[in-house]
């Protein structure tokens, strides 16, 4: 256990999140997702939803703030209008961490090919359909 350090976030995942580099994107998938088939390093939070494992992250890993979008869902349907319950929590967690970011909903065939390019894949035990979201990670700025 470290103090001030989610203990959510696992030796794995911690280690994930530092050997990021600025611009590199994680998913966060649910308990549906073919994690093991899309992710080129897959982490297993096997009993956790993807809201606090969002959380957990955000907590410490910075958005890229360099470019227009950084933080992204996916779609009910292909309805990038729809928003369900789960993507309501993330927008509320994210506006939380982030406040500023717009989480943008992205239709599958833009989806998919981005979480199996993603530095790594973090796959969770969330039972609701479509619960998964992609982070772009940002840069931690110098003091002063």
């Amino acid at each position: 256990m470290l103090r001030g350090i989610d203990p959510l976030l696992s030796p794995a995942l911690l280690a994930c999140l530092r050997e990021m580099g600025h611009g590199d994107e994680i998913a966060l998938v649910d308990g549906n997702y073919p994690g093991l088939e899309h992710g080129r390093r897959l982490i297993r939070m096997d009993g956790h939803g993807v809201i606090p494992v969002l959380n957990a992250i955000l907590s410490v890993m910075p958005v890229d703030d360099f470019v227009p979008a950084a933080i992204f869902r996916a779609t009910v349907r292909d309805n990038p209008d729809l928003l369900d319950p789960v993507h309501r929590d993330m927008v509320d967690t994210c506006a939380r961490h982030a406040p500023g970011f717009a989480v943008t909903p992205l239709l599958g065939k833009d989806f998919y090919p981005r979480v199996r390019a993603a530095h790594a894949v973090v796959q969770t035990s969330e039972p609701r359909l479509y619960g998964n979201i992609i982070l772009r990670k940002g840069v931690v700025y110098p003091a002063g």
